[in-house]
């Protein structure tokens, strides 16, 4: 029976609980076993909850028996009986959040978070909380509260950030699909450096993710998922009930809401679209970005396969004001500044957090305003360039995923200031997306001669999510099986 799980997608784990060809306790304890036997290896998760999940498989096993009994099988919620996690930095009533912050005094939460309460409604079940940078800051999760979140490609390496713990789980099939957040990349810089499918919806879509503290608006909730059906199935979760009774790929509605179902639309043919190609990065005037040979071959095939479909793709001319860098760094940061933490917990706080909070409180409101007003206009202007191309297609990461430790390095050597350089020339084409609002999709292309997944980016406007998605389902690439054996990876 485990074995019959592992090898669902999670649309096929979703029909065959509906059908009740599987009971939701059949796909917890599932899970709940390969956590168990991955989980300490990997990193990917702080907590784990076996009691709370069970018991929530069991109540949704009584509902499946009720629903059968009443020949309403259609009454069951979108994602019956479908085994999730969320990251550490949303709360799950009755579970510790930490922020991945020793300063931090974890306190099991009162209430679940918009996020988890939507997810719950829809089904779905939690088995814990996944590792995450402290307070979501870095593109890697790595912190003081947990083991490192490390890549299920290479167990020497990262799994990126924020939603790491998250993208290293279902990567390596702790989880069918989970929610993460971003609001720089923390979706796409994980779901890249692990190899999986990872959609940053358009401002507004999932309203249920904006985060307190979040003055340019640049936080938002989506998929993270093995496949790019996978994850319009969890799309369609999170962003709750519309319109489904259409198959067909329609336009959004004037909220960015697709008025089809996301599972329906991921897998129709999209129509001829001009693609624009772009390697230009708000980040090179300030730090060095070279995109290494691997990011570029991943580009290459994405570019191949989106000719052979009949696309059009083309150079597209993208300049950035070089004024980006301190504006989106002093919006990135604020909200660490207005922490309320207690005086003798600061000492507690990473290096990096340290030098964030200090510089957020010396920044004057007016300077931040100033910053802010900034970025709304480089988000028109951006925007305006973006429209003359269906979609802007980008390498998804410069570098291939860096070992734990890397950005960080021994606190002797490293600088605040060259870890975050670091994580922004690794992630040189993610936050400005962030800034502007609009949809994007990271999808792996390309694998290494190591073994190691490379990814591209698609950016569309606002209410593309689903063309994204279809792109996305032509581009994926799985990882292949080991030479000579005709077989897929171990968990894959």
């Amino acid at each position: 029976m485990d074995d019959g799980v592992g090898r669902l997608s999670a649309r096929g784990l979703r029909d065959a609980l509906r059908t009740g060809e599987l009971s939701a306790r059949d796909a917890v304890e599932h899970f709940l076993d390969r956590i168990a036997s991955r989980g300490p290896h990997l990193g990917a998760f702080v907590i784990v909850t076996p009691e709370s999940a069970i018991a929530e498989a069991r109540a949704a096993d009584e509902a499946h028996a009720a629903a059968r009994r009443a020949g309403d099988l259609d009454s069951l919620p979108l994602l019956h009986g479908m085994p999730t996690a969320f990251k550490d930095l949303v709360d799950v009533k009755g579970v510790p959040t930490t922020h991945g912050s020793a300063a931090v005094e974890p306190r099991p939460a009162p209430h679940d978070a918009p996020i988890v309460a939507t997810l719950r409604k829809a089904g779905a079940i939690s088995l814990g909380k996944t590792q995450v940078p402290e307070f979501g800051l870095t593109a890697y999760s790595e912190n003081r509260v947990a083991p490192p979140s490390r890549n299920p490609h290479g167990p020497a390496l990262s799994s990126g950030g924020s939603s790491g713990g998250s993208a290293a789980a279902v990567a390596d099939g702790l989880l069918p699909f989970a929610p993460g957040s971003d609001g720089g990349g923390s979706i796409r810089i994980p779901a890249a450096a692990c190899g999986i499918v990872g959609l940053k919806p358009g401002r507004g879509l999932v309203p249920q993710a904006q985060a307190t503290g979040d003055a340019a608006r640049l936080v938002v909730a989506g998929p993270l998922a093995r496949t790019a059906e996978d994850a319009a199935l969890l799309l369609d979760a999170l962003v709750g009930p519309r319109n489904q009774s259409s198959g067909q790929a329609a336009d959004a509605d004037a909220h960015g809401r697709h008025a089809a179902s996301y599972a329906d639309a991921v897998v129709l043919q999209p129509a001829r679209l001009r693609i624009g190609v772009a390697l230009a990065s708000p980040w090179d005037q300030r730090y060095r970005i070279h995109p290494e040979p691997e990011a570029l071959e991943a580009l290459g095939a994405a570019v191949t396969r989106m000719e052979a479909e009949g696309h059009l793709v083309g150079e597209a001319d993208v300049r950035y004001d070089n004024r980006y860098p301190d504006a989106f760094t002093a919006a990135w940061t604020a909200g660490v500044g207005t922490l309320r933490l207690a005086p003798h917990r600061e000492p507690l706080l990473t290096p990096l957090t340290r030098a964030f909070r200090r510089r957020a409180q010396q920044r004057s409101r007016a300077k931040l305003d100033e910053s802010l007003q900034f970025l709304r206009r480089f988000e028109r202007d951006t925007i305006a360039q973006y429209a003359q191309w269906d979609a802007i297609l980008m390498p998804a990461l410069a570098q291939t995923p860096r070992p734990v430790g890397w950005f960080s390095g021994p606190e002797w050597q490293t600088t605040a200031d060259d870890d975050y350089a670091r994580q922004c020339e690794f992630a040189p084409w993610s936050s400005m997306v962030n800034v502007c609002g609009l949809p994007a999709v990271s999808v792996p292309t390309a694998w290494t001669g190591l073994g190691l997944p490379m990814a591209v980016q698609l950016v569309g406007p606002i209410g593309s999510e689903a063309r994204l998605l279809q792109l996305a389902r032509i581009l994926e690439t799985p990882k292949p099986p080991p030479a000579g054996t005709g077989r897929g990876p171990s968990g894959a």
